[in-house]
């Protein structure tokens, strides 16, 4: 079973996660997985296109997990027009833990791949408390 993975994110943030991601879990297959890069000068329309053919080339039939970095910005307004019951689903805030942990789960569904995604972001977000007196 393999999930695609499309990551649609501000400048290259997507890119700066997957390559750190990839060093972390070194001699890890990475899925099938893509960027796509928006800047201020993007034409959304294009961008939209371009999407959804990454998203046909990622879907290998078990379907693709699209992440964004935040909710109701540029990034996310074109993740969520791609969204798709059973064949695409979409995470708004993408951090690296939540990219480990979906690369450690590849082998789930895409159901079950969006859950744990979801938590693995979740449970990476700590306040850190400080020793100082």
């Amino acid at each position: 079973m393999t999930i695609g993975l499309l990551l649609i994110t501000h400048s290259r943030i997507g890119d700066a996660l997957l390559e750190t991601a990839g060093k972390m879990l070194d001699g890890t297959s990475l899925p099938a997985t893509e960027t796509l890069s928006v800047s201020i000068e993007s034409n959304p329309d294009q961008l939209r296109e371009l999407a959804s053919e990454m998203v046909s080339r990622l879907d290998q039939g078990d379907g693709v997990l699209v992440f964004t970095d935040m909710y109701g910005a540029t990034p996310s307004n074109i993740a969520y027009g791609l969204a798709e019951r059973g064949r695409v689903n979409v995470i708004s805030g993408i951090n690296l833990p939540m990219l480990i942990r979906t690369l450690n789960y590849q082998t789930l569904d895409l159901i079950s791949l969006t859950e744990k995604a979801v938590s693995g972001g979740k449970e990476g977000i700590l306040c850190c408390e400080t020793q100082h007196k």
